[in-house]
């Protein structure tokens, strides 16, 4: 059981270069800096149980307010003791506003001042989603750490249509905050979104305002959505320099390991992403050795494992012609024993980085890492 605190806060440990090793305090425990945070979208981490996923050394994880409003309902959740009780997870959960959901699976939307009015994609039923109502709902399922509503636009954009969501997401912002602090319960965060597509004017904008607001925590959001990763660490470039030292820094949406190391070079200190268990479920693996598509016949006679360096069992101790078996025959096996490989590798890659900050050598340890991700495939 981690230690309970009833006040959010951030600390900063050391600097190595840019990199930041720090901690998080939130009522359900402790955040190691960097962290990358599972996606656990429905209230489940796909094909795992949440024992893996803290053995595999996460602290947070993270839910989705756009899927859990609509299924079972955040109401519901709130009934039956809260997501933490619901999901039997009692670390720490970060929860997304729903916005970036509601512009990408609702076909039918239609944004306003108000907020967004959408056709669930699950029936069809109509939907309104406000800065307002998105607070209410992350505090009936009793996130750690909040969003605010946000309007992520597609990439490539116009730079005029990129103003227009970047200013109505900063008019959402204090609509937010001023909800949140009249519903939120002790401890719990609300963090600030920083939009303006690629435009370096527009974020750096962006940025200085919600600062202004006195946010916990600051989101870099809108990226990773068509961009590149030139474009992305360029982004972040320009934008981190306006961002408090003191505050927690989120990339949502990131990303690849190339990403992550390049991205933590830069001082960015939490992400999520659907990658590691997305290509588990498709037999791709993430290895120190670099990526492994289980399903080239290349493997159906190999008998070593998938990477002896893991602390993974996965990944110790079943050999890649099984899993070559499992994943060609489709059957359910595979994809949870490679979703579990993956977890494992994300997070024995943040614990890394967080090592290497503090032995004061991230920049030696970053190069030499992505030349031995990126050297010859391992499959």
């Amino acid at each position: 059981m981690q230690e309970r605190v009833t006040s959010f806060g951030y600390s900063l440990i050391k600097q190595d270069g840019q990199a930041r090793l720090g901690e998080i305090a939130t009522p359900h425990g402790r955040v190691r800096t960097p962290a990358f945070m599972p996606v656990g979208t429905v209230g489940t981490v796909k094909a795992l149980y949440f024992d893996q996923v803290k053995a595999a050394g996460a602290d947070i994880v993270l839910a989705n307010t756009y899927h859990l409003m609509l299924r079972p309902g955040a109401e519901r959740v709130a009934r039956l003791g809260g997501l933490h009780k619901f999901m039997r997870w009692d670390g720490p959960i970060l929860t997304d506003s729903g916005g970036f959901q509601v512009m990408s699976l609702s076909k039918i939307r239609e944004v306003s001042e108000e907020g967004v009015r959408f056709a669930s994609h699950i029936d069809g039923s109509r939907h309104m989603l406000t800065p307002e109502r998105a607070v209410d709902i992350q505090c009936l399922l009793g996130a750690d750490i909040q969003m605010q509503l946000d309007e992520c636009i597609e990439l490539p954009a116009e730079r005029k249509e990129a103003e227009r969501a970047m200013e109505l997401s900063l008019r959402w912002a204090e609509r937010a905050r001023i909800a949140f602090a009249e519903r939120a319960a002790p401890g719990q965060a609300l963090f600030g979104i920083v939009q303006g597509g690629t435009d370096a004017e527009l974020r750096r904008r962006s940025a200085d305002a919600l600062v202004g607001m006195e946010f916990p925590g600051y989101a870099i959001g809108g990226l990773a959505v068509g961009e590149g990763q030139e474009m992305m660490l360029r982004t972040l470039d320009g934008v981190l320099p306006h961002l408090p030292a003191d505050r927690p820094r989120y990339l949502m949406g990131v990303g690849t390991p190339d990403d992550l190391i390049l991205s933590v070079a830069r001082g960015i200190d939490m992400f999520d992403c659907v990658l590691p268990t997305r290509n588990g479920r498709h037999g791709l693996a993430f290895t120190w050795g670099g990526k492994v598509n289980l399903r080239n016949a290349s493997h159906a006679e190999d008998p070593a494992p998938l990477d002896p360096e893991s602390s993974c069992p996965a990944a110790r101790d079943y050999s890649r012609a099984y899993l070559h078996h499992l994943v060609k025959s489709g059957e359910y096996l595979g994809a949870m024993l490679l979703s579990w490989v993956n977890t494992a590798f994300y997070q024995e890659l943040m614990a890394a980085m967080r090592l290497a900050i503090e032995e004061g050598r991230f920049a030696s340890w970053a190069e030499a890492t992505l030349a031995r991700l990126n050297g010859e495939p391992a499959d």
